[in-house]
C-alpha cells in the first residue's frame, strides 16, 4: 500500500515536473521568438533610417550641398535658403586676398559637411542683400539656419586674427553657431548677431 501510494506520488512528480518544463520550453520559446521579433523590427527600422539618410543626402547633392558654389545674384541666394535649412554663405569682393584664403578652407568643409550648403556671392553684385543683411565688412560670413541669418563672421578676428588659421579653427567657429556638427570636441555656444569686428588692423579687410 505504501509502495503504491510512493509510486502515486513519484508518478505526480513526475507528470508536475513535466508540466513545468513544458511551461518553461513555452516562455522561452515565447521570449525566443519575441527577441527574433524585436531584432526584425529593429532591423527595418534601421533599414527605412538608411534609406532615407541616402535619399537626404542624394536630395542635398542635387540641391548643391557637397561643393562650394559661386552664386550669381541675390535671386539664386533666396532659392538655395528655402531648399537648404543650413548655410554658410561668403560674402567676397573680386581681388580681395583675405576673401580668396576664405574660399580655400571653404571648399574644404563644404566636401566635409555635406549636410550644409556651402557658398559665395559677389557683395557689388548683391547690394540689397548686403544691406539687408547688414554686411558691413569684406569678408564676412553670413550664416543662415532655417532662412534666417544667426550669426556672422566679420573678419579674421574669430579666427584667431591672422591669415594663417587652420581650416579646423574655420570648421569650430562655424559650429558654435550650430551650422555644422564637430562630434570630436566640445564646443561652447556662440554669441548671436555679431556687431562688428575690429577690422582696423587688417589691410586687405574692406568697410562695405
Amino acid at each position: 500500500m505504501a509502495a503504491n501510494i510512493q509510486q502515486q506520488f513519484g508518478e505526480q512528480l513526475l507528470r508536475a515536473a513535466q508540466v513545468v518544463e513544458e511551461q518553461i520550453d513555452q516562455e522561452m520559446n515565447k521570449l525566443e521568438n519575441l527577441e527574433e521579433d524585436d531584432l526584425e523590427v529593429i532591423r527595418r527600422q534601421r533599414m527605412e533610417q538608411m534609406k532615407k539618410a541616402q535619399k537626404d543626402k542624394i536630395e542635398m547633392l542635387s540641391n548643391g550641398h557637397g561643393k562650394y558654389e559661386e552664386l550669381a545674384d541675390e535671386k539664386e541666394f533666396f532659392e538655395a535658403t528655402k531648399k537648404s535649412d543650413r548655410v554658410v554663405c561668403l560674402f567676397y569682393l573680386p581681388g580681395n586676398f583675405r576673401c580668396k584664403i576664405i574660399d580655400k578652407h571653404l571648399e574644404i568643409l563644404a566636401r566635409r559637411h555635406v549636410g550644409t550648403r556651402f557658398i559665395h556671392i559677389n557683395g557689388e553684385k548683391a547690394q540689397f542683400l548686403s544691406t539687408r543683411l547688414n554686411i558691413r565688412v569684406i569678408p564676412t560670413i553670413a550664416i543662415i539656419v532655417k532662412q534666417n541669418t544667426v550669426d556672422y563672421i566679420r573678419g579674421f578676428d574669430d579666427l584667431g586674427g591672422k591669415d594663417d588659421f587652420t581650416t579646423e579653427t574655420l570648421e569650430h567657429r562655424l559650429a558654435r553657431s550650430e551650422v555644422i556638427t564637430v562630434e570630436k570636441k566640445h564646443v561652447a555656444p556662440a554669441k548671436k548677431k555679431i556687431i562688428r569686428s575690429g577690422v582696423d588692423e587688417y589691410d586687405n579687410e574692406e568697410d562695405w
